[in-house]
């Protein structure tokens, strides 16, 4: 298997950034007066302006010639076709059949998924009309009003960002909350503003025995049983997303109120499967679709569209080439609407713990950068605080800039200044200021000249920093879909040039098999083991600082 330094496009392209590195984009785009044109796509209610990074025709030329050259348009067709492309784990990669809208059949071991995928996909819209229409009742014959999803990581983000981006679309009656975090503060926190009468859980773990939602889940339900009586009162206000069945029923959920999903639905890509039971609760079974519509008119688009016009292929080379070439080892999620505040953390699980790999897919080290650190905040919000460091920093850090075209709000005037800090920051991060302007600007204000020459440097921005500005037309279910199958994509593309396996994740596990085993020490249950110095030395404190009988339990 060749590697990607072996690829001739990669040595070429090192040859083409020490040509360009000291190319300023305000220079490309006065030689270029159709620059913003042609770096410049539409996906159905989604804009890609991409012209503002460091990029020429050139330079896209020879991305896409690595991108050929690393597989990327057989590894795609390999991903549609139920392939098992993650390969440590023997399994297919089919988030793409959870929204296939065209019901085409996908096999995998010579079985076509589709009609599971469908008959999970109607069980929940007919559970989500009961629920909202007021026909599901709570034990004592009243409706829900309050909805708490017990889940963590890919069982608890997807589903928390779209019901809080898409809030506008919920029913107007449920409260969506959402538990992930093992620290009991959180669940008590949600538990004081709910009533059991009128509640429901949904316990969304695929083999129902993760630690941290099992131990939420068995609170959840001590909490209801101190004001249900009896057991029976579990099954009408509790349901699991999961395959463990014996586990559900053993907990006294209804079999029937258990939502499957399958082994080629990996945790983050999974809120298209019934891990999205909360989405479709909140937003109804004809939103839920339409988001399926959405990521699947991406799919398409990612599937059939060339690679020069394909939009999450654009959006991963243009990432490789700031992250293996100028170093850029963190890039930033900057949405400019509020409900999008939880968009970064979801693109962070995402791709990290998708593309955090040391090895290439045969088992070797890898001899280059892979996923960035990926981190961000709504962007109005960070430009009064990071994003200084982006204009003076000495880092070079991408920036995708997300806002929506329609207003959200009837508040006058709130959404274009909004929109004029958008377009306005992606200006400046290009532009920069130059000393000749800060000089200029400072005589305006009738400085005298020994301040003016002082505060230069200081008012100086180098500008040629990247960004890329992702415009939705409206911020609804449909664009909403489209938006995540976009970065899920760019995800896969660049852990195929990367030569990674972007689908396991075997480094969450190592914490977990360390904690079980610690856990028992800090309760007593088994003596301290052998550990490093310091491991020891915390465990002991711990222990002597919970003991009754203090210098006992050491």
């Amino acid at each position: 298997m060749k590697h990607l330094q072996d690829l001739p496009s990669w040595r070429e392209l090192w040859k083409h950034f020490d040509a360009t590195k000291s190319l300023h984009m305000r220079e490309l785009f006065k030689q270029d007066p159709e620059r913003a044109q042609r770096y410049w796509l539409e996906v159905g209610g989604i804009t890609l302006d991409y012209s503002k990074n460091r990029i020429t025709d050139e330079t896209l030329a020879l991305l896409m010639k690595l991108a050929k050259e690393a597989g990327v348009p057989e590894r795609i067709k390999q991903m549609f076709h139920g392939e098992k492309i993650n390969t440590t784990e023997n399994r297919a990669v089919l988030h793409v059949a959870l929204r296939n809208r065209t019901n085409a059949p996908i096999y995998v071991d010579g079985e076509d998924v589709m009609p599971d995928v469908n008959r999970v996909l109607q069980r929940m819209g007919e559970f989500a009309h009961e629920v909202r229409s007021g026909e599901w009742l709570g034990y004592t014959n009243q409706v829900i009003t309050d909805v708490v999803n017990i889940g963590i990581g890919g069982s608890d983000l997807g589903p928390l960002m779209m019901c809080t981006a898409l809030k506008p679309y919920g029913h107007p009656r449920l409260h969506m909350h959402f538990v992930s975090n093992v620290d009991g503060s959180q669940l008590r926190d949600v538990l004081e503003q709910v009533h059991p009468e009128t509640t429901l859980f949904i316990i969304a773990s695929k083999t129902f025995t993760t630690q941290e939602t099992l131990t939420n889940a068995l609170t959840a339900r001590e909490w209801f049983l101190q004001h249900a009586d009896e057991e029976s009162a579990v099954a009408k206000h509790f349901v699991a997303v999961s395959t463990n069945q014996k586990a559900v029923a053993d907990f006294g959920i209804n079999p029937a109120n258990m939502f499957e999903f399958w082994d080629w639905v990996g945790g983050r890509y999974s809120l298209w499967s019934a891990i999205g039971l909360p989405i479709m609760l909140y937003l109804g079974e004809e939103n839920f679709i339409e988001m399926l519509n959405g990521a699947h008119l991406m799919d398409q688009h990612f599937y059939n569209s060339p690679l020069e016009q394909n939009m999450p292929v654009l959006l991963a080379l243009i990432g490789i080439w700031y992250i293996n070439y100028y170093g850029g080892g963190s890039h930033i999620i900057a949405p400019y609407d509020q409900h999008l505040h939880r968009l970064p953390k979801f693109i962070q699980q995402l791709d990290m713990e998708s593309n955090g790999k040391q090895v290439t897919l045969d088992g070797e080290p890898v001899k280059h950068e892979t996923a960035p650190i990926i981190w961000g905040e709504t962007g109005i919000n960070g430009q009064h605080a990071f994003f200084q460091l982006l204009h003076q920093g000495t880092h070079i850090t991408p920036i995708d800039l997300i806002a929506s075209l329609q207003k959200r709000s009837n508040l006058p005037g709130h959404h274009e200044i909004l929109l004029a800090n958008v377009f306005a920051q992606a200006e400046a991060f290009m532009r920069g200021k130059t000393p000749d302007e800060a000089r200029a600007e400072l005589t305006e204000q009738g400085m005298d000249s020994a301040q003016i020459e002082a505060l230069v440097p200081h008012k100086t921005f180098s500008g040629n920093r990247p960004s890329n500005l992702i415009l939705m037309n409206k911020i609804n279910p449909r664009n909403m879909g489209s938006l995540i199958a976009l970065y899920e994509h760019k995800t896969f593309v660049q852990g195929t040039i990367w030569d990674i396996n972007s689908f396991d994740q075997w480094g969450v596990e190592l914490g977990k098999q360390l904690a079980k085993t610690i856990l028992r020490e800090l309760t007593g249950e088994t003596a301290v083991q052998d550990h490093d110095s310091s491991t020891e030395r915390l465990i002991r404190l711990y222990r002597n600082a919970n003991c009754d009988k203090p210098g006992q339990c050491d």
